[in-house]
């Protein structure tokens, strides 16, 4: 297996899921604008889904025309609410309103991930999770929100699952590190059997 990658995120957690899957990650962080290409890609009509996969092969071609002949893996997920793509909020105020849309619906998680070698793009994987909020009062989301600091809901968007957010739910439909944001089984698979 090839275990040396670079990983073009500054996300820990995405990192962690990674290292606990034995690979050897060096952090570089993309610095990809997200909200220009997802507000562009947006208007003209691209889904959530795509949105991810733009995401994620922006952020790992940028960092991999720095580091050639290294494996580089760019990962994004985007929050889809019948169709529309919420993003992260930057306030309390716009995570409690997000949180009162997603009150009581299913809404799904977008994953995407890439590896680019020299440039460009050489692999991608995408899933679907789904996630069923409880029925919440407004007590309940005000509480929920005065335990999470501002900076979780900025990394992770209005719940950290492997957090205070699990509470909120009351389906989960797929696997932990997906949810999280590196669904890893595809990535050993690729960089066992595929890479070379």
């Amino acid at each position: 297996m090839i275990d040396n990658i670079i990983l073009a995120s500054k996300s820990a957690i995405r990192k962690k899921v990674l290292e606990d899957a034995n690979f050897k990650v060096r952090a570089e962080p993309s610095n990809v604008d997200e909200e220009e290409i997802k507000l562009s890609m947006m208007a003209n009509g691209a889904s959530c889904i795509a949105i991810a996969k733009s995401l994620a092969e922006h952020k790992a071609n940028r960092i991999s025309s720095k580091f050639e002949q290294h494996y580089v893996l760019g990962a994004d997920q985007v929050l889809d609410l019948d169709n529309v793509c919420i993003s992260k909020p930057v306030s309390k105020a716009e995570a409690k309103n997000i949180l009162l849309k997603l009150n009581n619906k299913e809404h799904k998680l977008h994953n995407a991930i890439c590896v680019s070698k020299n440039g460009s793009m050489v692999w991608h994987f995408n899933n679907t999770c789904i996630l069923k909020m409880k029925n919440l009062s407004d007590e309940e989301i005000n509480n929920y929100l005065e335990e999470i600091d501002l900076g979780i809901l900025q990394q992770y968007g209005v719940y950290q699952i492997e957090g205070q957010g699990k509470k909120l739910f009351t389906h989960i439909e797929g696997d932990l590190n997906s949810i999280l944001g590196m669904p890893i089984q595809p990535v050993v698979h690729y960089f066992t059997h595929q890479a070379k």
